[in-house]
């Protein structure tokens, strides 16, 4: 009877521990799709390997951060891959022209402008964020490819600072994490400890009873979609130095794995629950099961589907084990 009492409470310890401290289910989960994807392959786990994950993990978490934010509120950023595009393009065909100081500043004038946009429709007109944002990422789409017209006989070059900073090493490590460890710190201490990361969850939680107690939503929103538009301009910085090749398309891609690295990281796409460290193991999940699925030599078509049923099963099986008690 001792032996069949204390297991259910060992098991009900290790369920309290995982729900209090969600972000180590998805630490396990993330070594053990390592050591399988050693078993696979013997010898693949190598501080080379490590490096190469990490630098293409940054800018799909520094792009997961847009996610992560405003789901916090409910709401989403379906702009931010083109955004992200955007401010890619723009500095390299700037740099030729103006400079690379100049040329960063510019490029990421855009991005500022189209979460700003965002920002008044969600907040002010009153738009629901996925249609809001979906609208201004066409519309960027378009004014990119205007854009482009105007200066496809000047060329465009990479600078090489985003080169150094996207695919240089130092001591093995990539140089990206001289601007993603602080970007991430900031990130992580302003939604728990600043008051705008409070109220990110207080209007995700319940919106009318934070318009209640005084929070004037719509400078929220106009602030929150602001910041999405700068860190998406970031990211496609990041990016067109680890791709060294813009493109009207470049980070497009990027745009569905960052929501689910967000949700896959414990976000709530209804508000009010998440974080930003979970959303960074979720983007290296995903970095990691994208070199499986390469490594497994699967066709795209069978990729695309197996990328899909993963994430749907990692996600039901992460709510579970943090809702159920």
């Amino acid at each position: 009877m001792s032996v069949e009492t204390a297991r259910p409470s060992v098991l009900g310890r290790a369920g309290r521990f995982l729900r209090d401290h969600p972000t180590v289910t998805l630490i396990l989960l993330l070594l053990a799709l390592v050591a399988l994807l050693q078993v696979l392959r013997p010898g693949i786990v190598n501080e080379r390997w490590i490096g190469n994950t990490v630098k293409f993990a940054i800018p799909l978490a520094m792009l997961a951060a847009c996610q992560t934010l405003t789901m916090l509120t409910g709401g989403i950023d379906l702009s931010a891959g083109t955004v992200a595009t955007i401010s890619a393009f723009v500095v390299a065909t700037q740099a030729p022209l103006v400079g690379t100081g100049p040329a960063l500043l510019i490029a990421l004038f855009p991005a500022i402008i189209l979460g700003l946009l965002n920002g008044f429709g969600v907040g002010i007109c009153r738009v629901h964020p996925l249609i809001m944002t979906l609208g201004t990422g066409l519309i960027g789409i378009g004014c990119l490819q205007v854009y482009q017209r105007s200066v496809i006989a000047t060329g465009s070059v990479v600078p090489p600072i985003l080169e150094w900073l996207g695919t240089g090493r130092t001591g093995g490590l990539p140089n990206a994490l001289v601007l993603f460890l602080p970007f991430a710190a900031l990130i992580l201490w302003a939604q728990g400890r600043s008051g705008f990361g409070r109220l990110l969850y207080a209007l995700g939680a319940n919106e009318d009873a934070a318009r209640l107690s005084g929070v004037r939503a719509w400078q929220v929103y106009l602030a929150l979609y602001a910041l999405s538009g700068l860190i998406a301009g970031l990211a496609g910085l990041v990016y067109v130095g680890l791709i060294k090749a813009p493109s009207l398309s470049l980070a497009e891609p990027l745009l569905l794995p960052s929501v689910a690295a967000a949700v896959i990281g414990g976000t709530s796409i209804f508000g009010g629950r998440g974080g930003y460290a979970g959303t960074i193991v979720g983007a290296l999940i995903l970095t990691v099961l994208g070199t499986l699925l390469t490594l497994l030599q699967m066709p795209e078509g069978a990729r695309r589907i197996l990328f899909g049923l993963i994430i749907l099963f990692v996600t039901t099986a992460y709510l579970r084990l943090t809702d159920q008690g």
